[in-house]
């Protein structure tokens, strides 16, 4: 295929919306998963970008706050087809994930007690540890080259599981480490970021659609950055002020708005290093869910198309439904469902819009590739963090805090092992790592066997 020199290509955008749809449909598994299918259809089989400039924008959507898959199809959405290419490729990756798991919430609140439902959860659980987990070796396996790599996801594992230490800070401090230690030169941090799917036959950008060259509206714009910036940003911001206004900072749509908010500006590393921080806001702040609930919802979260920070949906419309006054509880819900996805993916739209021109400037520059392979590396660690918070709160029916100076970690009661969650959680690791089962049948079989064992009465 003839490389394209930077004014353009030939890609219909009508085709380009059905490929992004069909994404859409298939981005069951979380983000490894979803990044997974977008390298398939986009570098492999269309060969609409390259190898490499798949890897800058994925190295780039790491570094920012949100979900990276979502951001992803936006960034390459805008590569493509400028602005509207953009919107159109983030949204419909967003709108499947949310008419089901908005559909499934409706399920959750009015049938949830019912042991068919408590059964399902059950299961779901046992399969969302084995699948987290799962995510730790595949993103461990591509972003922990080294030891010095390792080293770095241990010590962001240590401080945020003991220390407690804010996810940007650790992030900041990855990326200040692997800047300087690829402007030095030294070997262990060369190499960017490591997400890519492997291949046998590389496919590099001159041989695709888009080509090498940069496309002219990709060229760093300051009017067109700050217009499109600003317009984002009100979008963006305007509910938030308006509810603070019209129903005062107590109000729980005031508050969902502005946790959301803060969320999606200081939560980095896709949803598996963002869970931990919304469950204790939700759980211990707020007060607006349980930790088992927690876990409910990444098992929709899960099971459903699209981004896994979904389940911050879920935490949303359970708010609303219970604290919501003067309006039915499902409508409440439903409004805090619509709330919590419009203040937690407009910002996304816009770290990428505003930043993209000006990152697309950087592919090639080593330091910035050392610390966006710095930030991965963190990353593994606060994932793992998410691990083991999941495992405590499904293998254990009862948890208690160690503290010390001003800090404290979850520590698991031993004699309250819940001996069938532990055994179905195995059962779902060995099908995931020895028999290589998919996530949809994992949590299929899960579900299945968890729904057994209330039925017949084996777990009260």
């Amino acid at each position: 295929m003839e490389a394209a020199s930077g004014q353009g290509h030939n890609i219909p955008f009508r085709e380009a919306a059905r490929v992004w749809a069909r994404i859409a449909a298939l981005s069951f598994g979380g983000p490894a998963g979803q990044i997974a299918v977008m390298h398939r259809i986009l570098v492999d089989e269309k060969r609409w970008i390259g190898e490499e400039r798949f890897l800058h924008a994925l190295n780039y959507c790491m570094l920012l706050p949100g979900p990276e898959a979502q951001q992803l199809a936006a960034y390459i959405g805008w590569l493509l087809h400028k602005t509207k290419g953009g919107l159109v490729a983030g949204t419909l990756f967003v709108l499947p994930g949310f008419l089901s798991i908005l559909a499934l919430s409706y399920l959750y609140v009015l049938l949830g007690h019912t042991p068919l439902l408590v059964g399902l959860f059950f299961g779901l659980k046992a399969a969302v540890l084995a699948v987290v987990i799962q995510a730790v070796v595949r993103v461990g396996s591509r972003a922990l080259r080294n030891g010095v790599m390792r080293g770095i996801a241990a010590a962001a594992f240590v401080a945020i599981f003991f220390l407690g230490a804010p996810f940007p800070l650790i992030i900041l401090v990855a990326a200040i480490v692997g800047y300087s230690g690829g402007r030095s030169g030294i070997a262990a941090f060369g190499g960017g970021g490591g997400h890519g799917s492997a291949s046998a036959n590389i496919v590099h950008d001159r041989d695709t659609a888009l080509g090498e060259g940069l496309p002219d509206h990709a060229r760093p714009n300051l009017r067109w950055s700050l217009g499109i910036s600003g317009t984002l940003l009100a979008l963006w911001l305007a509910p938030v002020v308006l509810l603070f206004l019209l129903l005062g900072p107590g109000n729980v749509f005031t508050q969902i708005a502005t946790f959301f908010s803060q969320m999606a500006v200081v939560t980095f590393g896709g949803a598996y290093a963002v869970l931990a921080y919304v469950a204790q806001e939700a759980v211990g702040t707020y007060g607006w869910i349980r930790p088992g609930e927690m876990l409910d919802g990444l098992g929709l979260a899960e099971t459903t198309p699209g981004p896994l920070i979904m389940v911050t949906q879920f935490v949303g419309f359970l708010a609303a439904f219970r604290n919501a006054t003067g309006l039915p509880p499902l409508a409440a819900a439903t409004l805090g469902a619509i709330l919590t996805t419009w203040v937690t993916f407009t910002p996304c739209f816009l770290w990428i819009f505003a930043g993209a021109p000006f990152v697309e400037r950087l592919r090639g520059a080593g330091a910035v590739s050392s610390a966006l392979g710095a930030i991965t590396a963190a990353v593994v660690g606060v994932i793992l963090n998410l691990a083991v918070w999941f495992g405590i709160h499904t293998l254990f029916r009862s948890v208690h805090r160690i503290g010390f100076a001003g800090l404290g970690f979850d520590v698991p009661v031993l004699a309250s092992l819940n001996i069938p969650a532990l055994l179905l959680a195995a059962g779902a690791a060995v099908a995931v790592f020895r028999f290589k089962a998919g996530m949809i049948p994992t949590l299929a079989a899960t579900s299945a066997i968890g729904v057994a064992i209330y039925l017949t009465g084996a777990v009260g």
